[in-house]
């Protein structure tokens, strides 16, 4: 079956990253139609924005796409490229797997766990009042009316929205990923304690779709503060996490560190009409054309992206072959060496290539 998939490099070190993962997913036999399209930056003065609107119309098309980093510009057009992509495609659940692989530099060698962050709502719906704006004042007068607290004149305001039905289908997303991927237990990550409000409702929505998988997968919660804590202790007792947008961001880069950091940490957002597979990590537009990042994350995105188009053999075999080539050590870029400095580390483009051939 071809498979017709939309193909980002994104800018920085995107595109060196985004042809290592190309060749490797290519490698794997999967027939797939590449539709290439730019976005970023480089864009910018052809467009007026890095995320011009036939990007969004192909993925809407495809269903599926693939990106490199992309860089943000500061000062001017959307926030993050990102955050749009979510917005315009109701991208709402992203997940973010943290897994051990034998051979990374780390204090752990039994993570497994599945970050599940709710991808549209919270502190980074965008919701903001700029301090001493006419629109913030009118906002804390509002606020200081209706509520015995009293906020600062002098304050910025930013919005907190959770809602019944996106916690609900965002704790939903989770129980199916654990069911279908065989994992046997889901953490609701919250502080209810205080914000009793909003955490409190993704809670108390969390417990009633748990209710719903009883006796099929395990379900319990923890405070975020708590969780940080006890992941630093003992990752090994937390299997899927199910947060949040915020906190979801913040444990997703914990989680990561616990493996060897964000070169090893692959990252897919998805929604119900699309999904975009992409690493966790930034641009690096320092390191752009110097061969020297680690394709990692961007490989076992597409690792990812396989699975989510039904080629699990193909996903299975790729994930292999990036195992067996971190664990033998001698292909691997600078930060997978046991010293940083090792003359014997290879570049992106060598590194694709071993994991190619252990396919």
């Amino acid at each position: 079956m071809k498979h017709k998939i939309t193909f980002i490099p994104g800018d920085g070190v995107g595109p060196e990253l985004s042809d290592a993962a190309k060749r490797c997913i290519e490698a794997t036999g999967v027939d797939i139609e590449w539709e290439v399209f730019d976005a970023g930056i480089g864009v910018m003065e052809k467009y007026g924005t890095p995320l011009p609107e036939n990007v969004l119309a192909s993925i809407r098309k495809n269903k599926v796409a693939i990106k490199g980093p992309i860089t943000t510009p500061v000062g001017t057009g959307i926030r993050s490229v990102n955050v749009e992509l979510r917005k315009a495609l109701e991208l709402y659940a992203c997940l973010r797997p943290c897994k051990s692989y034998k051979g990374v530099r780390s204090r752990y060698d039994k993570v497994d766990i599945v970050i599940v962050r709710e991808n549209t709502e919270d502190l980074y719906a965008g919701v903001e009042f700029e301090q001493n704006t006419p629109d913030c004042k009118k906002v804390i007068d509002n606020i200081n009316s209706l509520s015995k607290k009293r906020i600062r004149e002098d304050s910025a305001i930013s919005i907190k929205p959770i809602s019944k039905s996106g916690s609900e289908r965002i704790v939903k997303f989770a129980f199916e990923y654990a069911v279908k991927n065989g994992r046997n237990k889901v953490t609701c990550v919250h502080k209810a304690n205080i914000m009793k409000a909003t955490d409190g409702l993704f809670l108390a929505t969390a417990r009633e779709v748990a209710a719903k998988y009883e006796g099929k997968i395990e379900f319990e919660d923890r405070i975020v503060d708590n969780i940080c804590m006890q992941l630093v202790q003992r990752p090994e007792e937390y299997d899927v996490l199910v947060l949040p947008n915020l906190y979801g961001d913040i444990i997703s880069d914990l989680c990561a560190g616990l493996v060897g950091g964000l070169g090893l940490a692959p990252g897919a957002n998805i929604g119900d009409n699309a999904a975009v597979f992409e690493a966790t990590h930034g641009s690096a537009p320092k390191y752009k054309g110097m061969n020297k990042v680690n394709p990692t994350a961007m490989i076992l995105s597409g690792v990812l992206m396989l699975r989510h188009i039904g080629e699990n053999d193909a996903a299975a075999r790729l994930e292999n072959a990036v195992k067996k080539v971190i664990a033998e050590g001698k292909h691997v870029t600078y930060d997978l060496k046991a010293e940083r400095t090792d003359p014997t580390a290879v570049g992106t483009r060598q590194m694709a290539d071993a994991i190619i051939k252990a396919l």
